[in-house]
């Protein structure tokens, strides 16, 4: 069994994500709904699959924490890899990422969404269950920023899922485990390295909210996401993620930076063939921040649902924009969106040899030659129209020419 083969079955059926486990045929998410497809799969196949993908450099890491993440691009195929153990043995859980740089037009998203990534500072939630396209929201943000605008972005991604291509923007992406230790290692070194817009892949640890919430004050743009079903459940979670007596002071500080929280779902649309996202969406206005800083979450929904003028959606109009919406975006990856190589550990790779001998090809004489001077005692004639460079400061430029009949090198 091959990866490459895996993916390139599972990008034919048109599926989102693959799970793989010990003695069971391979299912395929399409459109929501799993499917069984092909022989049950014997354990043993996986655990070889599982050391190729992992390397013999993750596996002991692998042993100790029995699971291991891992982003890769097979097939033209951006994807994201879950090694993990289970009761039958080595499992997977692959997700297939979109190849073409998420912007909010390709992700049928409202254009509205731009005025979340607009001010200089302050924090934007994406929330939603898992699944639902949080990340991919979160890159099309990104991306609206990086067409228009010239902003340093530091993104810190475990692993990373959209390779960003820099356009008007200097980005500068970071993969948890590869690149930084943690999250709030990260987050700390961010400080340091002058960001103008910041984004965290995953936001679920008070002392990684803490310091989500502290670079939001501190004059940045802030985007993170959290697992929630509505826009309200998302900022009490925020703060119920803090000890009791610290939560009347997040209430504050959330109110104070707050731009705007984006939760989401994914629904399936048959008419034009695609899941798509629907949203809820709340806008921080002065009644907004209000409600927030009293800690009254329960008032979320009515805030939403009359706050149409400052750019709130609530789920049902937003499904009712959808329904009379008409150019739908296909999932087509334009030319220019190729992706991005993949990076390489320069900390771990073997270094180079300093010096190799260089070769240089002799013209075939056409005429007769000057007479030149004798070659230099680090240079010498090695076969037929063949010369071998031995010094590292050989003028290469002089020899050259000498070759083309430019003169001697002296």
């Amino acid at each position: 069994m091959e990866l490459e083969a895996i993916i390139r079955r599972a990008r034919e059926q048109g599926a989102s994500d693959v799970h793989l486990e010990g003695g069971m045929p391979m299912a395929l998410r399409v459109r929501g709904t799993l499917r069984l497809v092909g022989e049950p799969v014997p354990s043993s196949t996986l655990t070889a699959l599982a050391r190729e993908v992992v390397g013999e450099d993750g596996w002991h890491e692998f042993l100790e924490r029995c699971s291991y993440d891992v982003s890769r691009t097979l097939e033209g195929q951006r994807i994201r890899i879950n090694v993990l153990r289970s009761a039958r043995g080595v499992g997977f859980a692959i997700r297939l990422l979109s190849t073409s740089q998420a912007t909010l037009k390709r992700l049928n998203l409202h254009p509205d969404l731009r005025r979340l990534v607009e001010p200089t500072h302050g924090l934007v939630l994406v929330s939603g269950p898992t699944g639902s396209g949080k990340t991919s929201t979160q890159a099309a943000l990104l991306q609206e920023l990086n067409l228009g605008e010239a902003r340093h972005i530091i993104t810190v991604e475990s692993p990373i899922e959209y390779a960003l291509v820099p356009r008007q923007s200097f980005i500068r992406q970071r993969e948890v485990g590869r690149d930084t230790p943690s999250f709030e290692q990260a987050l700390i070194d961010a400080m340091r390295e002058d960001p103008d817009v910041l984004m965290v892949g995953e936001m679920r640890e008070p002392e990684v909210m803490r310091l989500t919430l502290n670079a939001a004050e501190t004059g940045h743009l802030v985007l993170a996401t959290v697992h929630s079903a509505s826009a309200g459940e998302a900022l009490s979670r925020v703060v119920s993620a803090f000890p009791p007596e610290m939560q009347a002071a997040v209430c504050a500080q959330l109110a104070d930076c707050l731009v705007g929280v984006v939760c989401q779902r994914l629904r399936y649309r048959p008419e034009v063939g695609l899941r798509v996202p629907e949203c809820e969406v709340l806008m921080a206005s002065t009644a907004v921040k209000s409600i927030v800083r009293q800690g009254a979450f329960y008032k979320i929904p009515s805030a939403i649902e009359t706050g149409a003028a400052d750019g709130c959606w609530s789920f049902a109009r937003y499904a009712d924009w959808l329904a009379k919406k008409t150019d739908w975006s296909q999932p087509t990856p334009a030319p220019e969106d190729a992706p991005a190589p993949e990076p390489i550990d320069e900390l771990r790779a073997t270094p180079m040899a300093r010096t190799r001998p260089a070769t240089v090809t002799r013209l075939p004489p056409s005429a007769a030659r000057p007479k030149r001077s004798p070659p230099p005692a680090e240079s010498r004639p090695g076969e037929e129209g063949v010369f071998v460079i031995q010094g590292e400061q050989d003028d290469l430029v002089s020899l050259i020419r000498e070759l083309e009949g430019g003169g001697s090198r002296e």
